[in-house]
């Protein structure tokens, strides 16, 4: 085949198109990384490259490093407003109003009056700041630990799943200043509401929490419609002194791309990691209890998933949402360089 002037003419148009697409292509990737890296370089310096399975205890003991809980602050502000995000306002929706499920966009949910007489008209979180804070989850860890005078020391204590107190309260103290509840904790704790001995059980269980935030996550999965509904109806009958909180549509999304840019792969963050989260915007310390995702201690000793129960649970089962040992060894690396105190042994008598 001969090759004109005309071939050559249009060859080398081609190859210039091509040319200065591939520049424009990468420019943007450029950017794009750039942007990336404008978000996770100061986050890089907190976690490193690398999760290790464990680190031993700092010499001296644990010291607060003040800046980097400040740094921690404000990257997760890059993601999201923890006074705004902890819980959709009355504003925000009105009765009838239909929204797609957070994590289940195929199915929705319709506002029904009791839900929207209790979303709160301004942030539950507005305007609070605590010099420390405790959050506590649920593993059976904290059997014997007597930590319990030292969580109510804190000024300001998270729970989460609306865990019993009072019987084991030697080991878990028993202020609530902030208290999560998923929807599946009504059937599996107060047999889904369904005769009025649970419902007696259940209402003498939120008069404890005594003017303290109820955290409800309503709209994130199908299935615990009816027992929201339930539990709000109880609350405006009875007429309980406390303030509820339901989760932004965008809280759990948000939560994860800050830890994914991290290179923490978390499918979904646990209630525990969430609370973690969230409390970074209002305390300046954060000690967290009750966070041991094995079935053993350090000692080799039997750990119960729960203090309060025999729930069962694959600790490493690649079907569970949860990564719970990737999180615990988040947690102990952040313990190790100050950003939080991580409670796994028996505390100091105060």
């Amino acid at each position: 085949m001969r090759i004109t002037r005309k071939h050559w003419t249009i060859c080398t148009i081609s190859i210039l198109l091509i040319f200065f697409k591939t520049k424009e292509i990468t420019r943007s990737v450029e950017h794009e990384e750039a942007q990336l890296g404008l978000m996770v370089n100061g986050s890089e310096k907190i976690l490193g490259k690398g999760v290790p399975a464990f680190l031993p205890p700092k010499a001296g003991g644990w010291t607060l490093n003040s800046s980097l809980v400040l740094m921690i602050r404000k990257d997760i502000l890059r993601f999201l407003d923890a006074e705004r995000d902890v819980s959709v306002l009355k504003s925000s929706f009105k009765p009838g109003d239909v929204i797609h499920y957070v994590l289940d966009q195929r199915r929705t949910l319709s506002i029904s009056q009791s839900l929207h007489s209790l979303l709160p008209d301004v942030s539950p979180m507005k305007n609070r700041r605590f010099k420390t804070c405790a959050v506590v989850g649920n593993s059976g860890i904290l059997l014997k630990s007597g930590c319990g005078k030292e969580i109510d020391n804190h000024n300001f204590v998270i729970r989460c799943n609306l865990a019993p107190l009072v019987e084991f309260s030697e080991d878990v103290g028993l202020q609530s200043d902030f208290t999560t509840m998923n929807p599946s904790v009504i059937q599996r704790a107060f047999g889904g509401l369904k005769n009025e001995s649970d419902r007696v059980r259940f209402v003498q269980r939120l008069t404890m929490l005594n003017e303290s935030v109820l955290w409800i996550p309503a709209f994130m999965v199908k299935g615990g419609e009816q027992h929201v509904e339930r539990v709000n109806e109880l609350i405006l009958k009875n007429k309980l002194k406390l303030r509820t909180a339901y989760p932004s549509l965008r809280l759990i999304h948000a939560v994860r791309g800050y830890w994914l840019t991290n290179k923490i792969n978390i499918k979904r963050p646990s209630t525990g990691l969430l609370m973690y989260t969230l409390a970074t915007r209002f305390c300046d310390e954060i000690h967290l209890y009750g966070f041991w995702p094995f079935p053993k201690d350090s000692k080799g000793n039997a750990v119960k998933y729960h203090y309060y129960d025999a729930l069962k649970y694959r600790y490493f089962s690649n079907a569970s949402p949860h990564k719970m040992p990737l999180e615990f060894n988040t947690l102990k690396m952040l313990h190790h360089k100050g950003a939080l105190k991580l409670t796994t042994s028996k505390c100091t008598q105060l």
